[in-house]
């Protein structure tokens, strides 16, 4: 009995992985594949997940930009932060007493210091 039989009793894992992936790429070629009663079947689940995977990869690209935005914006308030303190110590440098006395005499202007201190005036 045994030896009319032809068929091999055992193939190989490796023999079986090489016939799988060759007629499942050439199906994919031939274009049997979407023939196929199981991916018929399944065509709104496959469209629904190629959806999801173009949906995921765009929500990474706008995420990235917004990102890049946030880095952006960060880095200009903190140098505008910087002018500003920068503005404030040249303000309060120019309205000390004898910087503006300083200035006063160099542009020439017949103005005098009072030696007399201010006056409050009280409302009655």
């Amino acid at each position: 009995m045994g030896l009319f039989n032809k068929t091999k009793e055992f193939i190989s894992p490796k023999e079986e992985l090489k016939e799988t992936v060759g007629t499942s790429v050439k199906e994919l070629l031939d274009g049997r594949i979407l023939a196929d009663k199981v991916i018929r079947r399944n065509i709104m689940f496959i469209l629904f997940l190629t959806f999801l995977g173009i949906f995921y990869i765009a929500n990474g690209y706008s995420t990235e930009k917004l990102y890049k935005k946030k880095v952006a914006m960060e880095r200009e308030v903190r140098d505008l932060r910087f002018e500003s303190i920068t503005t404030a110590a040249q303000l309060m440098f120019i309205s000390k007493q004898s910087e503006v006395k300083r200035r006063v005499n160099e542009e020439g202007l017949e103005l005098e210091e009072s030696k007399e201190p201010p006056v409050k005036i009280y409302k009655r």
